[in-house]
């Protein structure tokens, strides 16, 4: 939704302001231009990736529309549900959680978070990690090392469809300038006619290099801005859970290793640590009434 508002955003000021100096809005309409601007764009976006970077880049599209799902009320969730993982081992022994990570889908703890379940990547994220845990051949060090070097693929995933955009973004305004000489050249070729008519072709090709300019900076670039914003909140909840299940391997209860994740978050999300005491412990409270027998 902000993608869009502020989209209608550029269009009122820009053309508005354009209007207001007494343009006429015709004069900048030139499908032309904006065929070679764009038909350009789109050839060296195909040129400049390969099928898996234009199918992540294609992918990504819809989710630049939806409003941001890393809220404090899920990140709240997440270490709700670390904690009673963290509990149920601790209590029970690391073997207890074999169900539950074997099928996530009935278990009563990861159930209980259905926007956590649905979360493919984040689910595969916590249940590899706590099988590692399980089988006891790894010690925190090399889980530490392996977890490192699974987020930083995913950060360079995320940045495959930032950087495509980015790079077309950046080459728009070449290409309006490319049309604006085309328009140049056409206008020259003329040269031979009243000048009225020669100004007006002059005038359509310098409409390219304005539309190579505002459809960069206002509108392809700010995407490349979002898909990283976005990247990062989704790496910020990898590495709470990175975090929580490295102090919990090094002996820290689950309370505090559950700290240790709340730490980690970004301060515009990050709940005090009253809320999460709260929300631990109705956690913690309404899993122990599922689990008592009536």
């Amino acid at each position: 939704m902000l993608v869009i508002i502020g989209y209608v955003v550029v269009i009122l000021t820009v053309f508005g302001g354009f209007v207001i100096t007494g343009g006429q809005l015709g004069a900048l309409y030139q499908p032309a231009e904006l065929l070679i601007i764009g038909g350009a764009g789109v050839g060296a976006f195909i040129v400049g990736n390969n099928g898996k970077s234009i199918k992540a880049t294609l992918k990504a599209f819809p989710h630049l529309l939806q409003s941001s799902r890393y809220t404090k009320a899920l990140y709240m969730d997440l270490m709700a549900m670390m904690f009673l993982l963290l509990t149920k081992a601790r209590q029970n022994g690391m073997m207890n959680l074999e169900s539950d990570i074997e099928d996530p889908q009935n278990s009563p703890i990861f159930s209980a978070y259905p926007r956590l379940l649905a979360d493919a990547s984040l689910m595969n994220f916590v249940v590899d990690y706590l099988r590692l845990m399980i089988s006891g051949s790894m010690n925190s060090y090399e889980i530490e090392a392996l977890m490192d070097e699974e987020i930083e693929t995913c950060e360079h995933e995320h940045e495959v469809p930032a950087n495509s955009l980015n790079v077309i973004g950046d080459a728009f305004p070449a290409f309006g300038i490319v049309a604006a000489v085309m328009g140049v050249v056409n206008a020259l070729a003329a040269a031979d006619r009243p000048a009225a008519e020669l100004g007006e072709l002059i005038a359509h090709a310098m409409v390219g290099t304005f539309l190579g300019i505002l459809l960069a900076y206002g509108f392809v670039l700010p995407l490349a801005s979002v898909l990283r914003q976005k990247s990062a909140e989704q790496i910020k909840m990898l590495q709470c859970i990175k975090v929580t299940l490295l102090s919990s391997m090094n002996g820290y209860a689950p309370q505090i290793a559950v700290e240790f994740g709340r730490k980690t978050l970004f301060s515009s999300e990050r709940p005090t640590f009253i809320e999460l005491e709260e929300h631990v412990r109705e956690a913690k409270s309404s899993a122990s009434s599922e689990s008592t027998p009536s």
